[in-house]
């Protein structure tokens, strides 16, 4: 019972600096042996066939493991957060609420944070401490990142899977540390990639992780993962407020494009896969990042987790053989 999950990247650094393990739920629920069966269960208790399948998944991986509180980010990401909440709440889980302002308002993010500081008993000065050890760890994170798109010796999926894990570093920083560093020299060894199409992948981490796979099949590799590099704090910032005003992910649509537009022009992208889950709001934003984005553009619908299915294999395949041509 010492552990702290929460439903997207939190200011994680109040959490270990209260002595306290980090879990981020979504990792948890897609790592699971057999995540299917968890979205079946959050059916069966009454969740309606059309919500997220990462909100299902998300209800019954909370049940299924021993939690101290879940930290819920009831603004800046899942618009179901507060009801997965309440339904965990019928349940008896602790639930200790966050906020993401959306206009970026420092002030109102400042009070969140000490907020969250007071829950833990924490001061600004143990968390400036953990801050600066966690802020190695995310400088070995920018190195896999740098080593992805400029020296091609990383795949997509290995640097989805390290930036996406960077949201709660596994449950131990120190560990995770020497896996990645250990890692990074073992890619350093490797001969480059020889692609001959570079993808992004912009919006939330795919339910189906074996998308990486399956381009790199088609001769096409992913040099930019969008969210999942967002939570591994990629902007050196000394303060723990700005950290957070400057992560993009919870602020919106053009909040993020700004970012998003600057890495497709550093990293010599030739085409967008934008990434959209079945009955979350974010589809919407795909006629913003379509209009915007001025680069060859596919959108992807995933629903449960799994395998991609026959009929995305085929679209994707069609893209990135338009792209080669």
């Amino acid at each position: 019972m010492n552990k702290i999950a929460f439903t997207t990247s939190i200011p994680v650094e109040i959490i270990l600096a209260a002595g306290k393990i980090p879990v981020d739920l979504n990792n948890l629920f897609i790592a699971a042996e057999r995540p299917q069966v968890l979205v079946d269960i959050a059916e069966e208790a009454g969740y309606p066939r059309n919500t997220c399948g990462w909100i299902k998944g998300l209800y019954s991986t909370s049940l299924e493991n021993d939690m101290e509180a879940i930290i819920a980010v009831m603004q800046g990401d899942c618009s179901n957060t507060q009801a997965l909440m309440e339904t965990l709440q019928l349940r008896g889980l602790n639930i200790i609420p966050f906020a993401f302002p959306f206009d970026r308002d420092r002030e109102m993010l400042e009070a969140q944070i000490n907020k969250l500081m007071n829950y833990f008993q924490v001061s600004r000065a143990q968390v400036a401490r953990v801050k600066s050890d966690l802020d190695r760890i995310r400088q070995l994170c920018r190195e896999l990142d740098r080593m992805t798109w400029q020296d091609n010796l990383v795949s997509g999926f290995e640097n989805h899977y390290y930036l996406v894990s960077s949201s709660d570093f596994n449950g131990n920083p120190a560990n995770f540390a020497r896996e990645l560093q250990d890692f990074i020299i073992k890619a350093g060894k490797r001969e480059p990639f020889n692609d001959k199409v570079r993808l992004a992948y912009i919006g939330v981490p795919p339910i189906f992780p074996d998308i990486y796979d399956a381009l790199e099949s088609m001769g096409a590799r992913v040099v930019f993962n969008e969210v999942q590099r967002q939570f591994s704090m990629p902007f050196d910032q000394d303060d723990i407020v700005d950290q957070y005003l400057t992560y993009t992910y919870p602020y919106g649509a053009f909040a993020r494009l700004k970012d998003i537009e600057e890495q497709l022009a550093k990293r010599n992208v030739d085409g967008i896969i934008h990434y959209t889950q079945t009955f979350c709001f974010r589809q919407i934003e795909d006629l913003i990042y379509r209009e915007k984005l001025k680069l060859p553009f596919l959108t992807v619908e995933g629903d449960k987790p799994g395998k991609v299915d026959a009929r995305t294999r085929m679209r994707l395949e069609s893209f990135v053989n338009m792209l080669k041509r």
